[in-house]
């Protein structure tokens, strides 16, 4: 499982970047979702990694 937090708002960005936020559920800033690790969510991550902080969790 991975931990995605929004940590950067959506001010300036280009309008793919805010579909692929808004695609991980992160809507407003400081906003955290707990998402299944799979390539698809890998890849929107790499997207918008500068915009966001990614720590991986154990699932219980």
């Amino acid at each position: 499982m991975i931990k995605i937090t929004l940590m950067r708002s959506y001010e300036g960005l280009n309008e793919r970047m805010r579909d692929t936020l808004r695609a991980l559920g992160l809507r407003k800033r400081h906003m955290t979702v707990i998402k299944k690790k799979n390539l698809a969510i890998d890849g929107m991550i790499r997207k918008v990694s500068h915009l966001v902080k990614v720590e991986l969790i154990e699932a219980a």
